[in-house]
């Protein structure tokens, strides 16, 4: 027989201490996002470079990021990379392996951003007096940000949801890492997990209802 006894107020007390937690879990997403963007760009123009060595960099690092686990990625960051003297601690371990996984993702939308362009625009610009990186920027950046900028919503809810596997390598101070410890004190899994879960989806649903609202106006035409 069903016989559990919930114990919400214990959960409730603890509220603070959690939305304090979901806080640096935004903090690690945004950071992520923004290192993530970053090298993104830079793997698509490398991709598109027509560089072999530059090309096969990118090539290589899209195929890792995208077809294995980020459980792994994050691994590799806080243990992996102790093997060779070079410690990490689970914040850093954590945002380095989120923000690969970001990468890796985000230059394949880039890529397919930059395939919508039609290249008259880049010849045209040419035309006018840019150089090559003037067009791009200019002209290409903009239009590639606005096709990828949904997609890279996405991707940021993504990131939000990767930060939970941070207690894998001993980070604490997350909304999964503070719920763990929470658990870990008082046995009541179900109502503190139940309550990071509802906290997880607010969190995610509002990036996503801004995302739409700034969409909706800074891309009207």
């Amino acid at each position: 027989m069903f016989s559990y006894t919930f114990h919400w107020n214990q959960a409730f007390r603890a509220l603070p201490q959690m939305l304090d937690g979901a806080l640096v879990t935004l903090q690690i997403a945004l950071l992520s996002m923004a290192i993530g963007v970053t090298c993104a760009i830079a793997l698509t123009l490398f991709r598109l470079s027509g560089n072999r060595a530059l090309s096969g960099f990118a090539t290589t690092w899209i195929e890792i990021a995208r077809n294995t686990p980020a459980l792994f990625q994050i691994y590799m960051a806080h243990f992996g990379l102790g093997s060779f003297g070079i410690h990490l601690s689970p914040y850093t371990a954590l945002l380095a392996g989120i923000a690969f996984n970001n990468a890796g993702y985000l230059a394949e939308n880039f890529r397919g951003a930059l395939k919508a362009i039609p290249e008259t625009q880049i010849r045209a610009g040419r035309s006018l007096g840019l150089t090559s990186l003037q067009a791009f920027r200019y002209i290409v950046m903009s239009q590639m940000l606005r096709i990828a900028f949904l997609p890279t919503t996405n991707q940021m809810v993504w990131a939000i949801l990767m930060t939970s596997l941070g207690v894998t390598v001993g980070m604490n101070t997350d909304l999964a890492g503070i719920t763990q410890e929470l658990n870990a004190r008082s046995f009541r899994t179900f109502e503190f997990f139940a309550l990071a879960a509802v906290i997880y989806y607010l969190v995610a649903k509002t990036v996503t209802l801004a995302a739409h609202l700034f969409a909706a106006r800074m891309f009207r035409y």
